[in-house]
């Protein structure tokens, strides 16, 4: 596993605004404060989600762009991409895979962070077909495609990216996690990108206590003191 000093650059990877900060903004808040450079990609505008049936699909994408902006800003993210790809029909394809695969060149990471592409059957929230796809689909872009040269070879001779080798992958929601981060002194902070998600989170009375609740479990899980909060990650080598 990666050193936590050696970490400079850190992309994540997810379906959805609101999925990152649900999955690990606890963690990329101590990220920063350790002065790790952090981007988030969004595959898809976020443009079926929420609950207000009188928004459209455009106007719902532009208010969910907004909120993760405004969460992102609750850890200190300030470089926010997205693929555009539509919110619900995601797919791991070659597109999508050289999408991410280009993003990777561009940044240059030493981590990424996505969701996982298993099926977790203990809690089907993080098996959303959107999350499956984006996870396998940058499984895929870190291994072989960002680091392989000849791999859609239109990014190094057009756009000049070099191959790049990320070195360590953590997924979201993987339901056999084997790494745990202590976010105790940031939590607070994930909690407020959570309440920026309005369209998501302002139906739930109870959000707090039931994000604390999972991550006070977590926690215990790491073995960590009673009264700590912790998110959890399953990590894959790419060496």
């Amino acid at each position: 596993m990666l050193d936590p000093a050696d970490i400079g650059k850190v992309l994540v990877v997810t379906a959805h605004p609101d999925d990152i900060d649900f999955g690990g903004a606890g963690t990329i808040a101590a990220f920063v404060d350790r002065g790790v450079e952090v981007v988030y990609l969004l595959a898809t505008s976020g443009d079926a989600g929420g609950f207000d049936r009188t928004v459209n699909a455009e106007h719902m994408a532009e208010i969910r762009h907004a909120e993760q902006v405004a969460a992102a800003k609750q850890v200190g993210v300030t470089d926010v991409r997205n693929l555009g790809y539509p919110d619900g029909m995601l797919e791991p394809t070659l597109a999508l895979r050289r999408d991410i695969a280009r993003v990777i060149r561009q940044v240059r990471p030493d981590l990424v962070i996505t969701s996982t592409p298993e099926r977790n059957y203990a809690r089907i929230g993080p098996s959303h077909p959107d999350h499956r796809a984006v996870g396998g689909a940058t499984l895929d872009a870190v291994y072989p495609d960002a680091r392989n040269p000849y791999a859609f070879p239109e990014l190094l001779n057009d756009e000049g990216l070099e191959a790049w080798t990320v070195r360590e992958v953590w997924l979201i929601g993987s339901p056999s996690p084997n790494h745990y981060v202590d976010i105790t002194t940031t939590v607070d902070r994930k909690l407020a990108a959570l309440r920026a998600h309005e369209t998501q989170t302002g139906h739930m009375p109870d959000l707090e206590k039931m994000v604390k609740t999972f991550l006070a479990n977590h926690a215990i899980q790491a073995g960590l003191p009673e009264g700590s909060f912790a998110e959890a990650f399953l990590v894959v080598p790419t060496g």
